[in-house]
């Protein structure tokens, strides 16, 4: 492992905790405007159908996607700002 990968790995690992919460937090905002409802269903709610289950696991994933991708992007850019250098 480079210098480069060892030095981005704090930056990296901040990183995933903060998209984890953006995503948690964009996802619940996304769910009450699609679905009006304040929560969106678990896996183990007896009372929601699969369809609905399946839609929001895969919202919820498609969000983390891409909330994860931008926040790692904008700190291998941050990092190669601050130390000229991309952390991979």
């Amino acid at each position: 492992m480079n210098a480069n990968k060892i030095m981005y790995k704090p930056v990296g690992l901040i990183g995933g905790a903060l998209a984890g919460v953006l995503a948690g937090i964009a996802f619940k905002q996304v769910w009450k405007l699609a679905s009006g409802e304040p929560d969106a269903p678990r896996a183990t709610d007896e009372r929601s159908e699969w369809p609905e289950i399946l839609i929001a696991a895969a919202l919820q994933g498609a969000i983390f996607a891409v909330v994860k991708a931008a926040v790692d992007r904008g700190g291998a850019q941050s990092f190669r700002a601050v130390t000229g250098k991309w952390p991979g």
